[in-house]
């Protein structure tokens, strides 16, 4: 009886060995994932300020550099990294919610960067997506746009805000394209759409993302 008490004992400890272990490896990954959000962010926080100014100084000149499509990309990327912090738990976390806020205003930099352009031609589709915590719409609606984004990358900019993120920027985008519930809402060239869109319904919405695509296409055989 004894040598089985000293058997569960040491299957507990090793157990909860185990258990800590893969806690601690679980917690340090999530940490690396915020470092490489925050280093994402300075990135481009510089590459909107580049595109800020470049655009400044050459006007219509600039117009290539700044539809191109890497910032796009990098966007997208950070927006995929602060998807997953919120999958795993974190998006109560302070340091999570610091890092959307500070990349909601990025986002918005970007946005109003991109219509100042007016002089420019063939703009991207621009997608403003606002959704919330706890809605499976959101997260299939979310699929869909990172599905157009990876197929369609330099035809589209999307921009995606947490709704019921504490910044009065989104609050004021959200209002002047007047979002309210159901969520997900998109905004779609300046129009507003409410709840669940497929791809089929966004290519539809904005036919210039397969049309210019498939030009692009053409030209390049």
């Amino acid at each position: 009886m004894k040598k089985d008490w000293k058997k569960y004992l040491f299957t507990f400890v090793i157990t909860a060995a185990i258990f800590i272990t893969a806690i601690g490896v679980s917690a340090w990954i999530d940490n690396m994932r915020v470092d490489e959000v925050k280093n994402m962010q300075d990135s481009i926080s510089l590459s909107i300020l580049s595109s800020e100014t470049q655009f400044n100084l050459l006007k219509s000149a600039a117009c290539d550099d700044l539809f191109g499509s890497e910032l796009s990309k990098e966007l997208g990327d950070m927006s995929d990294r602060l998807s997953y912090l919120e999958s795993v738990g974190r998006w109560q976390d302070a340091d999570v919610i610091t890092l959307k806020q500070y990349y909601s205003l990025l986002e918005i930099k970007d946005y109003i960067l991109i219509n100042s352009a007016t002089q420019c031609k063939n703009k991207p589709v621009i997608v403003l997506y606002f959704y919330k915590a706890n809605c499976p719409d959101c997260d299939k609606q979310g699929d869909v746009l990172t599905y157009i984004r990876q197929h369609y990358p330099g035809n589209i900019r999307v921009y995606s805000f947490d709704y019921d993120l504490k910044v009065s920027a989104i609050q004021t985008l959200a209002h002047i394209y007047k979002i309210g519930q159901p969520l997900p809402g998109l905004v779609i060239n300046g129009k507003t759409y409410s709840g669940f869109h497929s791809i089929e319904d966004i290519q539809i919405i904005a036919p210039t993302l397969v049309s210019t695509t498939t030009t692009a296409t053409s030209t390049h055989k």
